[in-house]
């Protein structure tokens, strides 16, 4: 019975559902977080009667044919990449991005990772490294009898030291953006990746057209709104439950046939 099959098709994806869910929601306080949402498409049709089929032969045609259908898909998990809200924090090493951007870093095997998270530290080099001890590009030192690390809106990076009138400047920090910023890959650790999906990287100055400012003392918290994600969650849940119902009211026609044929 072709119900079965399209019955589990929908809790399948309604369980496909829960679990991008369970994830926003066990993501609400990860910095940088950006929610995922699951799409779904509708599976191949079998065409009984095709709509717009000639009905005789005086170009008449069917006006809706029978298209039964064969369940559902997951499609993708695509990411919501909207602006989380920046949470103040003093930190002088907590970086924030007011609009579009990532961090670029440099991971220990010489390749490039991109990040939001601006959780930042210093190395025992006095690098400025992300919470894994990463490098964040293009590698800004500070020397160790800084008295203070400033970064503005444009990224640079300034430290006052000692007997010195005017702040010493550091480095430039750079943002980078991407074509396709959904194609990027979830590497854990808050990194992504470049794919073919997402395109090249395409640097530029914070502040520059088309790229974010810095928010030094900031953090910018996850879009998770748990609001949605509850209501998404029950909604989700329901749908299981139907799809369910529907596997047994199946089973129990197939057990009314099987008796009708014993008896």
């Amino acid at each position: 019975m072709r119900a079965l099959s399209i019955a589990a098709t929908g809790m399948q994806a309604q369980q496909t559902n829960v679990e991008v869910i369970a994830n926003n929601l066990a993501n609400m306080n990860t910095t940088g977080y950006k929610q995922q949402r699951a799409e779904f498409q509708d599976l191949l049709y079998q065409n009984v009667e095709q709509p717009g089929a000639q009905t005789s032969d005086s170009g008449t045609v069917l006006p809706s044919g029978i298209q039964l259908g064969a369940g559902v898909r997951t499609a993708a998990v695509a990411r919501i990449m909207s602006q989380g809200d920046l949470s103040s924090t003093s930190n002088p090493y907590d970086l924030a991005i007011q609009g579009a951007g990532y961090f670029h870093i440099t991971m220990p095997d010489g390749t490039d990772a991109y990040t939001r998270a601006g959780n930042f530290a210093l190395s025992p080099e006095g690098q400025i490294v992300t919470d894994k001890g990463y490098t964040v590009a293009p590698g800004i030192a500070v020397p160790s009898n800084a008295t203070s690390v400033t970064v503005n809106a444009q990224g640079q990076v300034q430290a006052t030291i000692p007997g010195q009138t005017a702040q010493q400047t550091l480095g430039q920090l750079e943002l980078v953006r991407f074509p396709n910023e959904g194609g990027l890959s979830a590497q854990g650790d808050n990194l992504f990746t470049e794919t073919a999906s997402s395109g090249s990287p395409q640097a530029g100055v914070p502040g520059a057209t088309g790229y974010g400012t810095i928010q030094q003392g900031f953090l910018e918290t996850s879009n998770v709104n748990p609001v949605e994600e509850i209501t998404s969650l029950i909604t989700a849940q329901r749908a299981y439950e139907m799809n369910s119902k529907v596997v047994t009211a199946a089973d129990d026609m197939l057990q009314t046939t099987s008796r009708m044929g014993g008896s």
